[in-house]
């Protein structure tokens, strides 16, 4: 398996700076929804991609090794976040929540901001949502594939669990009407787009010879879809839709799983000006971390010079993240792996 595959961290990239952009100007009111949603839709592509050569491999899924490596992802570049958070909001009070520091970092180390009844705590930890969404998705993914491998057949039990995952988003939607928007940080409304990503892998070599082939007609489809993208970036007040959780959303991640299937063939970029994105999606999740924490304790100063200073220590703050942390923990990742190769990623 190769290793970190520049076409898969363009889209990162793609993605990330779609959640910068909304939250430094309000004209993009819909770009943070967007980037999210591919995030998801990479995700489920990659985890399932990992899941399914383990099984080929070995027959199961080593569950211990699978979670360590996500451990080893995750953890330590959270970690270094919250460290900043501490030190921002309890050492500093900067906002004046001090007393939120213990629960906030309590929920944020469970992955449970996005579990109705449990307090969130401070609101500079909210977007933590969305890896409370996946981590949750990925307790129960790893057993419906086996499943679905040994026991009932794959496309039966994952057209099961789709099925199950839209009628609980239909269901929440119902229960929570006009007011559709508190359905926002519930795994049920985001769990279809992880799956369209896990889907696009799992059917890939169908998905392949669907798509144009031809040079010209790729190119023209990549850009239809990133128009598309970037149309549907620009629509406020998408939370406040259930269009959003049953149509967009998951019309953004069969999109993006349109782009993946032709990017992750790419061993290099079809253009230098593309570089900078590239490298934003390198350092794509601790970006990612940082961003909203970062928007919030700036939010008083407000106007560009906000926006200007919030993309800028994110990106610095990223940055160092990436070189800190994370990239001597994949160092360490990949000792580990070398031990048990069908897991790489």
């Amino acid at each position: 398996m190769r290793g970190r595959l520049p076409g898969l961290d363009l889209l990162r990239g793609v993605a990330v700076a779609l959640v910068l952009l909304n939250h430094a100007h309000p004209f993009f009111g819909g770009a943070g929804v967007v980037g999210v949603t591919m995030f998801f839709a990479l995700s489920g592509y990659l985890i399932t991609g990992v899941l399914v050569r383990d099984i080929y491999l070995t027959g199961g899924v080593r569950l211990a090794v699978f979670y360590r490596n996500r451990a080893l992802r995750l953890i330590p570049a959270l970690l270094l976040f919250l460290l900043g958070y501490v030190v921002v909001e309890g050492v500093f009070n900067h906002l004046g929540e001090r007393g939120l520091v213990p629960q906030s970092v309590a929920v944020a180390l469970t992955y449970t901001t996005n579990i109705p009844g449990i307090p969130n705590g401070s609101g500079s930890l909210y977007h933590l949502w969305t890896l409370a969404t996946e981590e949750q998705f990925y307790v129960l993914w790893p057993l419906v594939l086996l499943f679905g491998f040994r026991r009932v057949g794959l496309r039966r039990v994952v057209g099961l669990v789709a099925a199950g995952v839209v009628m609980m988003c239909v269901l929440t939607l119902k229960l929570t009407e006009p007011d559709v928007a508190r359905v926002y940080a519930l795994p049920s409304s985001w769990w279809l787009t992880i799956m369209i990503g896990s889907v696009a892998y799992l059917g890939r070599e169908e998905l392949a010879r669907l798509l144009p082939t031809t040079a010209g007609r790729r190119r023209a489809l990549q850009l239809v879809v990133l128009a598309a993208i970037g149309v549907v970036a620009a629509i406020p007040g998408l939370a406040h839709s259930s269009l959003m959780y049953l149509l967009i959303a998951p019309g953004v991640a069969l999109g993006t799983a349109v782009l993946i299937t032709y990017a992750s063939h790419w061993d290099t970029l079809p253009s230098r000006l593309l570089r900078p994105l590239l490298h934003l999606g390198t350092i794509s999740y601790a970006a990612y971390l940082w961003n909203a924490a970062i928007m919030r304790w700036l939010e008083p100063i407000g106007g560009l010079l906000a926006s200007v200073l919030v993309v800028t220590l994110t990106l610095a703050a990223a940055t160092a993240s990436w070189w800190l942390v994370e990239r001597p923990v994949q160092r360490l990742r990949a000792r580990l792996d070398r031990r048990q190769p069908a897991l790489q990623r």
